[in-house]
């Protein structure tokens, strides 16, 4: 086979940096290679040992497995494959194993690189195969690319973790009625790095003993973020107090862990107790609905003093002890068979008073399948069973309401919620001590949030008596 010209390689090689380019925006290492035949491209690849949980997923290896699949045959006769970065021993390995014609790479790596940095393998007589090798292609380009990822790592406070996303800021400019400022931290132990975002507005972290100010620490569900309390937080605001809203990792502006798997409900709570506690909150009325009730009526057990009071929506807690609800377990259904079903849509249809510029804000989170994990994750994380995750907490979090809470509590009652509806919150009512009766929103859905003006005037009545 001729050589392929010098422009046809920097064409090439332009191909395998845009697969570099995709590596990075996932959190990979910036490396992409392409697998050329006859001058046409029948392979690709880009880092993936994070993504696929797989040491050998390096670009070449992944161009090389899916080329071999392209020609039906692992010898690779006649191909050329161009890659970033110079091959390692492994990769090196591989190619001569394939019987590659030729061997393109861009920027030398001094450090593992095996076609001359720190050893040469291709340069070895005793082989039976020999493969040629041009090195430093477009290779500025490629050390660009390396360069900044790693500078990024090491300026940004909080480095993307290579096993998550995050999605890009321009997704949340200029949403309706959501004026507030980001707050973001990554240092706490059950985070491990990935960062968590949070609203915390309204008088600062008071400082001298006895202060009464209440601090609304307001918790969202699934598929919701801090977006859904932008109803509520202006009046809360308004009557002196300070609003804590956090962003469940996976949502909203928080990090999102690429697999499912790494959402789990023992860990989201101790993420939510350790946020608690570096916020060093106080004074807290407790606001949740959905997971944040799930998850947030487990908190105030481990450290009543800090709460004075409870505002529950359309929540519940699941004990293990009685069986979901139809309306649940349909929910649960429709998510696992529509994976990646509409969330503007699905707030359009419960909510109509809402404009289509509130809906799609819902969806501002998720540009992708990839930052879904947690939409799919969370559905099945309820406990059903008295030995699944998170029930022997949530059983002892009922005896905490029933026998052990002093603090006033204040229930609203979304009644079109056909997933947790009056029911549902009317056994929870019964196992909270001195709860009064509810209050009831005959036109509200299972986001009574989107309610919420009504629900905030009536707890700042509540709470600040």
């Amino acid at each position: 086979m001729p050589p392929v010209p010098d422009q046809d390689d920097a064409h090439f090689m332009r191909l395998a940096l845009a697969e570099a380019r995709t590596a990075a925006e996932i959190g990979e290492v910036p490396v992409g290679a392409v697998v050329v035949k006859d001058g046409r491209v029948i392979a690709t690849g880009r880092n993936a040992p994070i993504d696929d949980h797989d040491p050998t997923a390096h670009a070449e290896i992944v161009a090389l497995r899916a080329a071999a699949q392209a020609l039906g045959n692992y010898r690779l006769d006649g191909c050329t494959l161009y890659v970033t970065l110079e091959p390692c021993a492994m990769c090196s390995g591989a190619m001569l194993h394939a019987r590659l014609a030729r061997v393109v790479f861009g920027a030398a790596d001094p450090k593992t690189g095996a076609a001359g940095s720190v050893l040469n393998l291709f340069d070895h007589a005793q082989l039976n195969h020999h493969t040629v090798v041009q090195g430093g292609v477009l290779a500025e380009e490629g050390a660009q690319l390396l360069r900044g990822f790693f500078k990024e790592r090491r300026v940004n406070p909080h480095p993307l973790r290579e096993d998550a996303l995050r999605t890009p800021d321009d997704r949340f400019q200029v949403l309706p009625g959501f004026p507030w400022a980001p707050h973001y931290l990554s240092d706490l132990p059950a985070l491990d790095g990935l960062r968590m975002h949070y609203l915390d507005e309204g008088p600062p972290l008071r400082l001298a003993q006895g202060d009464r100010d209440i601090t609304w620490l307001c918790l969202h569900g699934n598929p919701a973020w801090s977006y859904l309390y932008r109803k509520m937080i202006p009046v809360m605001l308004a009557s002196g107090g300070r609003v804590v809203a956090p962003d469940l990792i996976g949502f909203g502006r928080s990090d999102k862990p690429k697999k499912d798997a790494a959402h789990t409900f023992t860990w989201h709570r101790q993420v939510l107790l350790e946020f608690i506690e570096r916020l060093d909150l106080t004074n807290v009325v407790l606001v949740v609905q959905d997971w944040g009730g799930l998850l947030g009526l487990t908190l105030p057990m481990e450290a009543p003093a800090r709460y004075r009071g409870l505002l529950v929506m359309n929540t519940t807690l699941a004990t293990g002890e009685t069986p979901l609800t139809p309306g649940f377990l349909a929910w649960r259904t429709m998510c696992a068979q529509n994976p990646e079903f509409d969330v503007a849509r699905l707030f359009a249809r419960g909510n109509p008073q809402m404009n289509t510029e509130e809906c799609a804000a819902y969806n501002a989170p998720c540009p992708d399948r990839g930052h879904r994990a947690a939409l799919r994750a969370f559905p099945a994380m309820v406990p059903e069973h008295l030995d699944d995750d998170g029930a022997t907490t949530s059983r002892q979090a009922r005896t905490f309401w029933s026998n052990q809470w002093h603090g006033q509590s204040l229930m609203a009652i979304g009644q079109q919620d056909p997933v947790l509806g009056e029911p549902v919150m009317r056994a929870l009512h019964a196992s909270i001590h001195g709860c009064p009766e509810p209050m009831l929103l005959p036109e509200a859905g299972h986001f009574v949030q989107e309610h919420g003006e009504a629900i905030a005037q009536a707890a700042v009545r509540q709470f600040s008596a």
